[in-house]
């Protein structure tokens, strides 16, 4: 049994927002790489021991706003996707605002206070 889907062309704004947050979690990458050179974190370190760092915590928070992007990614992009096929220009819209909420969370826990993850602005 074939299945067709035909694409709109607004369809267009959901590869997009995809796009943009592909890029997203590529600046936070860089962000992760630069507090590495900071705090002196070297590779294959995932996170740091406080013990042995006394900025473990800034760098862990650094780190830990970019996984969990990446660990939400798949989520994002499957309802992102398939919402769209239906309608394709709210999934885009609310996919844009997701965006932005997770650049606010990603600054908000890369001040190494947690808590400010929660905060937008």
């Amino acid at each position: 049994m074939a299945v067709s889907i035909e694409l709109t062309k607004e369809y267009g704004y959901v590869v997009l927002v995809l796009v943009a947050y592909v890029f997203l979690n590529l600046w936070m990458g860089f962000q992760v790489g630069k507090a590495r050179r900071k705090y002196k974190v070297f590779y294959p370190t995932m996170y740091a021991i406080e013990s042995e760092n006394k900025d473990a915590k800034l760098f862990n928070c650094v780190q830990r706003g970019h996984q969990n992007s990446l660990e939400w990614m798949p989520v994002f992009f499957v309802i992102l996707l398939l919402g769209g096929l239906q309608h394709p220009t709210i999934a885009a819209g609310l996919g844009g605002i997701y965006i932005v909420a997770r650049f606010f969370y990603f600054k908000g826990y890369a001040t190494g206070v947690p808590d400010n993850r929660l905060k937008i602005g």
